[in-house]
């Protein structure tokens, strides 16, 4: 009998795998824990447009990310903090300081894990800071950090 795995089986199959199973293992394991469901037309053509409406949203969700990296391209990221005599700053700037003042300056919304940071900023000056979006879309970000 042909099932539709409704989550990962172990040994079995993956979450919406199309599976041959024994019709006594379908009826009396799969079906009543509802880990699986039968592979009828219905059934069928509901996984396939889901499949396809997930491809549609993650090619939206690559788009909007190529649109944003190239727009982070153009911005030059000011931000103000305390710094001693030297040019050293009290603390550092974080990712998670960096992508707070692109929500607050641009609107922007990156999550603090996409910017890659090896370490905290330390100096005033500019900096170039990578952004990774993932799906192979990288942008580039100029930071301006300036002292108060």
């Amino acid at each position: 009998m042909k099932v539709i795995l409704l989550q990962d089986i172990k040994n079995v199959g993956k979450k919406e795998e199309i599976i041959n199973a024994n019709d006594g293992y379908a009826r009396n394991y799969l079906f009543p824990k509802k880990l699986a469901i039968e592979a009828t037309k219905d059934n069928l053509a509901k996984l396939q447009a889901k499949k396809t409406s997930e491809a549609n949203k993650k090619q939206a969700e690559i788009e909007l990310n190529k649109q944003i990296a190239k727009q982070i391209e153009k911005i030059e990221l000011q931000i103000k903090t305390k710094a001693g005599e030297n040019g050293k700053i009290f603390g550092g700037i974080t990712s998670k300081e960096i992508s707070e003042e692109l929500k607050k300056q641009y609107k922007i919304e990156i999550d603090k894990k996409k910017i890659v940071l090896k370490e905290a900023i330390k100096t005033l000056g500019k900096f170039q800071v990578e952004i990774k979006f993932g799906d192979g879309i990288n942008g580039k970000l100029t930071l301006n950090i300036i002292g108060e």
